[in-house]
């Protein structure tokens, strides 16, 4: 059964756009994999409190990176 889990800030994506990443995610596992695994295919969006999660031993925050909930990110080119 093919897994994915994301994990994102609180309040960064709105139910649409966690919608998307659930679709472009299962669309990309049938390609991989084949229309077999549409039915086996699970994704979990999560969603952390600000500060919940790190990397590099530093506490990240949504201020840190320059994100502000609510707004979406630049697409990336």
């Amino acid at each position: 059964m093919p897994f994915a889990n994301y994990k994102l800030p609180v309040g960064l994506l709105d139910h649409a756009r966690k919608e998307e990443i659930i679709h472009r995610t299962t669309e990309m596992f049938v390609e991989y994999f084949g229309e077999a695994v549409r039915p086996y295919t699970m994704v979990l969006v999560e969603e952390v409190a600000d500060g919940g999660w790190g990397r590099a031993d530093e506490t990240l925050t949504l201020e840190k990176m320059g994100l502000v909930p609510g707004k979406e990110s630049p697409a990336p080119e």
